[in-house]
């Protein structure tokens, strides 16, 4: 249990609730199966058949179960098809689990484990392991099947007495919850469905209230620090800049400004999440903060994930402020400050100079990469760290760079990937939150429609007719792949080399590939020797840039421009990174294909289409990210989903989604209903398990908001919590070192 559901303690296995139950009457709906996830469903037999190959040497059982709502079919191979075909007669009925596979096109079950249930008046008379008439189904692995651990979950139950209650008396009597042993008693065997529902909520509070209680003694403790107000001068930088803007804000940048203005004059750190929409002007909100701290005598300094961000961000800055930039200069403006760049790829003399403005104050705005967090990086008085795409950075990056003030620096923390409000108050509860949803005047609508190469190869080879009339046009084009190609391939050797064995080699795929004529790669690029990846049992390897820009400049879009960015080539020289950015930017190139790295702040106005490849392989919040690079300028932009999936596979629908709407709160929502639990404490960055297992952040806003209320009001009273002793054991279990210290470094 510790290896593959990372259970260890008693109360470890209490809290590994149930995902779902199957009433013993009831059949579960096979008609929804996700693909590649691992299930267990409750189903009768409705044949068996077993067939045989090799001359008779080779058995083959084929079972067919149905529910009702659909019918599944079960694979049996060589000695494993005894047991189950004396076992599996037609109109039995039992659980089954195994891992949602498809063969020829049809979802299966290969070698399933099952556990035979006896019928309705026979479970009655036996003693009866459940006494319930839920059956509970657990979240499990293909080596521990859920009624293994229903058994294991048994023997524990009797020790939920003495599980130590950490909600207040007067909270959990006020509002009429269960007392903890009993919910677990009750969500674990449940004697009907208000007993499930009464403990799933006193259970849902738990998660909320524990949670929201150390993110209040964050900002609790945040409170405390003290930090230097910076209020930007009354006629400095700031005011010069503003009065040299070619257009006024639009309302919701300046809200969002007078937010950020107001917690930079306080004298404690300003820790703010700035959400909005990619293209909604958050730089522009950033910028004026910056501009107004160093306006008030201090430093900001803006940490981009990557060095084609940094280098953007540094250009469109020295872009708009124009002679503002050149402080430190003969001729600068008045008010003109330094602003500097400094990445890791930088030549040793340039980066000593930047160093040297940075310490004696000359440069008031540094934009950077990991780079400024190095120890070498000294400033004269750092104000304010500006960090953008915040998911992108470990917790002790954005902690050594704030650890570089005298004092602790405000900090503003931006995103385009939208939040929806709950999540917000979760995931970042210990930051206050602005949101920024109006688009600046002129943006154009985006349309996007997925493309189903398998099912429909001819909309393939349409797909790539429609970037040749966008760039016939005088526009351009991204293609967006997954992989990046040849850096994998010695990686990959062995990998190929048992594929060879079984026809199907990751490298003899490739090679396909890039052998294909124009004509088989416009409608065929992609899609499998089905048959050999069924057998073989998995997918075929995502496609990648190198493969796809060779077939693509050989093929369908011989003749135009195509060139390559991926994270793997050098940022500076000929044929790197930013070289081939600019070339992009100034139309020197009409595709561009390229990995994820274009994802954030890239910005081409003149991009007007984009194909995904491999779309299913993304998830949708980077979809809608990767989508918001075309129609930046004045034409409407495109962008087109290819998959393989099947139409009824679940990653057909979530991009049906991304295709139905351009709304990324919208959209956001989609994203967490699918993924469900989200990594709420940094598990994503500090590698532990997700801590909510009952709460959903988007159907339980109203718990959430109310348990943060309830949170704080302890929190102000009692910030030691001395008068709630469980309340601290269940903060010190939810907060392991790992977690504490990411709270720690906010």
């Amino acid at each position: 249990m510790a290896e593959h559901l990372g259970l260890h303690t008693v109360g470890d296995l209490l809290h590994h609730y149930p995902r779902r139950y199957a009433e013993r009457g009831e059949l579960t709906r096979l008609a929804e199966l996700p693909l590649d996830e691992h299930v267990t469903v409750v189903a009768r037999v409705a044949d068996a058949r077993v067939h045989t190959f090799n001359a008779g040497r080779g058995k083959r059982l084929e079972v067919t179960i149905t529910d009702g709502s659909g019918r599944l079919q079960l694979v049996f191979f060589g000695r494993g098809v005894h047991k189950p075909q004396h076992d599996l007669l037609p109109g039995t009925r039992a659980m089954f689990a195994g891992k949602v596979s498809v063969f020829n096109r049809k979802l299966q079950l290969a070698h399933p484990a099952y556990e035979l249930l006896a019928e309705e008046s026979d479970a009655r008379e036996a003693a009866g392991t459940w006494a319930s008439s839920l059956l509970p189904i657990y979240p499990a692995t293909a080596k521990l099947e859920s009624w293994k651990i229903a058994k294991a979950v048994d023997a524990v139950l009797p020790s939920a007495n003495e599980a130590l209650d950490p909600l207040p008396d007067a909270l959990r009597e006020g509002r009429g919850l269960l007392p903890l042993p009993e919910a677990l008693l009750k969500i674990h065997r449940p004697r009907s469905r208000a007993d499930e529902e009464a403990a799933r909520d006193r259970l849902k509070w738990d998660e909320a209230f524990v949670l929201q209680t150390a993110l209040a003694r964050r900002r609790h403790a945040d409170a405390q620090l003290p930090a230097v107000p910076r209020r930007p001068a009354p006629d400095g930088l700031l005011t010069a800049f503003d009065a040299r803007l070619p257009f006024t804000l639009t309302e919701g940048q300046q809200k969002v400004s007078r937010e950020i203005f107001d917690d930079l004059a306080t004298d404690h750190p300003m820790h703010r999440l700035l959400q909005g929409e990619v293209g909604s002007g958050k730089t522009m909100v950033a910028l004026r903060a910056m501009l107004a701290v160093v306006d008030a005598g201090g430093q900001a300094a803006m940490l981009a994930p990557t060095e084609v961000l940094a280098q953007q961000h540094h250009r469109s800055i020295t872009e708009m402020m124009g002679d503002l930039a050149s402080g430190g200069t003969l001729g600068a403006a008045e008010h003109a400050t330094g602003v500097v760049l400094l990445t890791g790829s930088m030549g040793a003399a340039a980066r000593r100079k930047v160093l040297l403005d940075l310490v004696t104050g000359e440069a008031g705005i540094v934009i950077g990469t990991h780079a400024l967090i190095e120890d070498v990086v000294k400033f004269h008085d750092l104000g304010l760290v500006v960090v953008d795409e915040q998911h992108r950075f470990g917790v002790e990056q954005r902690d050594a760079l704030r650890s570089k003030g005298a004092q602790p620096p405000h900090l503003l923390v931006m995103t385009a990937t939208p939040i929806p409000r709950t999540v917000a108050m979760t995931v970042f509860g210990d930051l206050e939150t602005s949101v920024l949803d109006q688009l600046p005047a002129g943006r154009s609508p985006i349309a996007t429609h997925v493309v189903p190469a398998q099912d429909k190869p001819h909309f393939l080879a349409r797909a790539w007719e429609r970037v040749r009339e966008e760039v016939a046009g005088g526009h351009q084009a991204y293609v967006v792949c997954p992989r990046i190609g040849d850096e994998e391939e010695a990686a990959g050797a062995k990998a190929a080399k048992k594929g060879a064995k079984a026809g199907k080699g990751a490298s003899s795929r490739t090679r396909a590939a890039q052998d294909a004529d124009g004509a088989a790669f416009g409608t065929g690029f992609g899609a499998d020797d089905e048959a050999g990846a069924d057998a073989a049992g998995d997918k075929r390897p995502p496609l990648a840039v190198l493969d796809v820009a060779r077939g693509l400049a050989e093929g369908p879009l011989a003749g135009l421009r195509v060139g390559i960015l991926h994270g793997r080539m050098a940022p500076d020289g000929p044929d790197g990174k930013d070289a081939v950015m600019r070339r992009f930017a100034a139309g020197e190139l009409d595709v561009l294909v390229a990995t994820t790295v274009i994802e954030v702040g890239v910005n081409v106005p003149n991009a007007t289409a984009m194909v995904i490849m491999d779309a299913d392989r993304f998830g949708v919040s980077q979809l809608h990210q990767l989508r918001g690079r075309v129609g930046r300028g004045s034409a409407p932009g495109l962008c087109l989903l290819v998959t393989d999936m099947p139409e009824a596979s679940p990653a057909r629908a979530r991009l049906g989604a991304v295709a139905a709407t351009l709304d990324g709160f919208e959209l956001s929502r989609v994203d967490l209903e699918q993924r469900r639990e989200g990594d709420v404490l940094g598990q994503a960055q500090s590698g532990v398990r997700s801590s909510l297992r009952m709460l959903a952040v988007i159907e339980d806003e109203q718990i959430i908001a109310e348990a943060r209320e309830e949170a704080t009001a302890v929190v102000a009273a009692d910030p030691a919590l001395e008068a709630h002793p469980a309340l601290r054991t269940a903060l010190d279990a939810l907060l392991d070192e790992e977690r504490e210290s990411y709270l720690e470094k906010g």
